[in-house]
């Protein structure tokens, strides 16, 4: 057990480090967890959210979600909220896979439907979306190309025949964060990604074919507005992907630019260098800002390519329209942002910079931003658990304002990936989980066994303690019956 002594039991959800803690922490940390998630907590946690508590501008609490594990910089599942009148901007504390999200799709098949042609689907959907390091997507481009992709986002698909106006409506800020500019972003940068559109990537990074089963609907009033109980036992897909190798590049270029202006030219001492900063209002800090924008949006388009050619596939396969297969978004939520919102500080609304990383906006009913058919439920929020158990639908409540209306991402490491491949084969993995009626394609069996269920929290108890601790409340348990993998 690797918990602080200092460590103070706040809720039953709520667990507080003191400024006392650390030298130098502006606003005490805390973490929502349960006793026995906290308990399993590796001790890099503790240590990077203290740190994360002595950032400039900080405001109210340095935050830990409940499938918090350690990261760069910031825990992975780290919340800070940053005064930008004061406060700084730092890429560890949105990651390095930037806008790393999750997408829900609905469709009117249900399992017994797709049973019979389950292979058939997996391994189309495994050759129409490149998986695994370094894959290219179909869409060919220039740089300039690229460059118009990163300042539009969805919008940039829409003009192009990859979108509808529905799906930006379902994409969080309409699939477009403004104010991107790529004259913020290196040639290194484009290099890396003008032909990664349309790829899953490698790691974490998934799309499933998965079912809602009647017993799983825990708030079927919610699931029926969000499109969940049009049939029994529908089947939705989920997928989970990100910026890519430009991602990868943006933090790159900003950290090393940070660390050579951070305490040079703005006076500013941290206590760890992968939270290396610049104040919001600087000029590194706005261009940062803006290449993580682009970088955002580079994100959102990935992702509507691909759901581009999911409905390719599902339409060849049962030789119907998308629209006649009921293939329409529930949403799609971002990871790993930095976004301007306005939040309530001592009864007064404020402008915050809110960081995310490794965690989700859960906005509460009636608060701007929603999609209108969503301002009544909340927003919905998608986590994902590991390929093997589940993952869930929930809405944001309105109890989430302490926490800047955030919540988990996913179920959290608890085995390196190293340690994992150790453990695990990926070919036997495959097998077994075949066996249980999870159909897996992959592009490596070394990371097929880094994602093994056993290398991630338990998702029942991760989405609980987001529940108890008021931030998130389940919707749906989604059970997986397919899956490609990098």
């Amino acid at each position: 057990m690797n918990v602080p002594a200092a460590l103070k039991r706040i809720s039953d959800t709520i667990w507080e480090l003191p400024v006392s803690y650390k030298e130098g922490m502006l606003v005490p940390a805390r973490i929502v967890a349960s006793e026995k998630l906290v308990k399993e907590m590796d001790a890099g946690v503790f240590e990077q959210v203290s740190n994360v508590a002595t950032l400039p501008g900080i405001q109210r609490y340095a935050y830990c979600m409940p499938d918090g594990h350690w990261g760069y910089g910031f825990p992975i599942g780290g919340v800070a909220a940053m005064d930008p009148r004061s406060g700084v901007i730092s890429p560890g504390g949105i990651g390095f896979d930037i806008n790393c999200g999750m997408r829900l799709v609905l469709t009117s098949l249900t399992a017994e439907q797709v049973q019979p042609k389950l292979h058939q689907l997996v391994d189309r959907l495994f050759a129409r979306i490149p998986t695994g390091v370094g894959c290219h997507g179909f869409i060919k481009m220039k740089g300039d190309d690229f460059r118009s992709v990163v300042q539009q986002g969805s919008r940039w698909c829409l003009k192009n025949g990859f979108a509808n106006q529905q799906d930006l409506e379902m994409t969080e800020e309409g699939g477009c964060f403004p104010g991107a500019d790529a004259t913020h972003i290196s040639d290194k940068a484009v290099e890396r990604g003008y032909n990664q559109l349309g790829t899953l990537g490698s790691g974490n990074h998934y799309c499933e074919i998965q079912v809602v089963q009647p017993q799983n609907i825990m708030d079927p009033e919610l699931a029926g507005s969000f499109g969940l109980t049009t049939v029994p036992n529908q089947v939705v897909i989920m997928f989970h992907c990100g910026s890519r190798g430009f991602g990868h590049q943006v933090a790159t270029d900003y950290l090393k630019l940070f660390l050579s202006v951070m305490e040079r030219k703005y006076g500013i001492k941290i206590v760890d260098r992968e939270l290396a900063c610049a104040p919001f209002h600087s000029p590194e800090g706005q261009a940062y800002f803006s290449a993580m924008k682009c970088a955002v949006n580079m994100a959102f388009a990935n992702r509507q390519v691909i759901l581009h050619r999911i409905r390719e596939v599902f339409s060849d396969v049962f030789h119907a329209s998308p629209d006649d297969l009921g293939l329409r978004m529930v949403y799609d939520v971002a990871h790993n942002t930095a976004k301007l919102e306005k939040h309530l500080v001592n009864g007064s609304s404020k402008e915050l910079l809110v960081h995310r990383k490794g965690s989700t906006r859960a906005f509460g009913p009636g608060l701007p931003g929603l999609p209108e058919c969503y301002q009544k439920t909340g927003q919905p929020v998608i986590i994902g658990g590991s390929m093997e158990t589940g993952s869930y639908l929930l809405a944001g409540m309105a109890t989430g304002a302490d926490a800047w209306y955030t919540t988990a991402h996913g179920s959290g490491r608890t085995m390196s990936r190293h340690e994992a491949k150790k453990k695990f084969r990926g070919d036997k993995l495959q097998r077994e989980m075949e066996q249980r009626g999870i159909y897996v394609r992959t592009d490596s069996f070394g990371g097929l066994a880094e994602e093994a269920g056993a290398a991630y929290k338990n998702i029942d108890e991760v989405v609980e303690a987001t529940e108890l601790a008021g931030l998130s409340k389940r919707v749906a348990r989604l059970v997986p019956i397919g899956n490609i993998k990098g």
